[in-house]
């Protein structure tokens, strides 16, 4: 018999609270972890769309990557749909743990797998912490020099997203020395120059630093912040990995990018 509890150790040993970045509600968000769980669901984002594929599919545990209540609910009033989808958890005994920040610091874990798919050898932390192991995002090179063109158009495939947006004076520029952040990185595209990157792959670059970066003459790619769904199925791994097959691990099928591209 397994636990919640006992699979909220594992996830936290892989990926300490400790390393969360302050302020970051990671953690337990919904449901009672001594209850028996052997249907586990990993996602990006907990949304109702999702939480309803786990009711149809008898999921008991929901391993999320962002927090399904980082914004407290002020009321229970259930025509809200985010406080329907909170009682439909419950109502299902549903548990829901999310792995935000610390997922993204620790060794092996989001920023790891992204610098993986993006090809990078000889990977650092970008924003190292005192372990010089863990710390938000990471920087590395590319085995190859390629375009900034070329690289936008791969970077495209990788992560199956229809557009990226690029921010750069001259595509036909050559870039090898790689820095990647996932999620909202913006703000720290001065500290990828500074350590030497050709390029930064980060998501929801907002437009006046977008003027910023290009009198700069740095070059950043946004592939949107959904390009962290590519943790679905190695969260899933995860699972699987540490329980066998005590627990029927899976990734949702769920599509939770918020934007449509036309």
């Amino acid at each position: 018999m397994t636990i919640a509890q006992d699979l909220i150790d594992e996830i936290e040993r892989f990926a300490p609270k400790a390393l969360a970045e302050e302020d970051d509600p990671t953690g337990l968000q919904i449901g009672d972890p001594s209850q028996t769980i052997s249907r586990v669901m990993t996602t990006l984002d907990v949304r109702p769309e999702v939480v309803q594929e786990a009711i149809e599919q008898q999921v008991n545990f929901i391993w999320a990557h962002h927090e399904a209540m980082f914004f407290p609910a002020k009321n229970l009033d259930l025509s809200v749909p985010q406080n329907k989808m909170y009682a439909d958890l419950i109502k299902h005994n549903i548990v829901v743990y999310a792995s935000h920040t610390n997922l993204d610091s620790t060794q092996g874990g989001m920023n790891d797998w992204l610098a993986d798919a993006l090809g990078m050898v000889d990977v650092l932390p970008l924003l190292p912490n005192k372990d010089g192991v863990t710390g938000l995002g990471r920087i590395g090179s590319l085995n190859q020099p390629i375009t900034v063109a070329a690289y936008a158009e791969k970077i495209r495939d990788i992560f199956q997203v229809k557009t990226v947006r690029v921010i750069a004076n001259d595509l036909q520029k050559t870039v090898q020395k790689v820095a990647v952040l996932g999620g909202d990185g913006g703000r720290w595209w001065r500290t990828a120059q500074a350590a030497g990157a050709d390029v930064y792959i980060t998501a929801d670059v907002y437009y006046h630093v977008g003027h910023d970066i290009l009198a700069s003459d740095f070059v950043v790619i946004d592939p949107d912040h959904h390009m962290e769904a590519i943790a679905n199925e190695l969260m899933a791994a995860k699972v699987k990995t540490w329980f066998g097959e005590s627990l029927l691990a899976f990734a949702t099928s769920i599509n939770t990018d918020p934007y449509t591209y036309l």
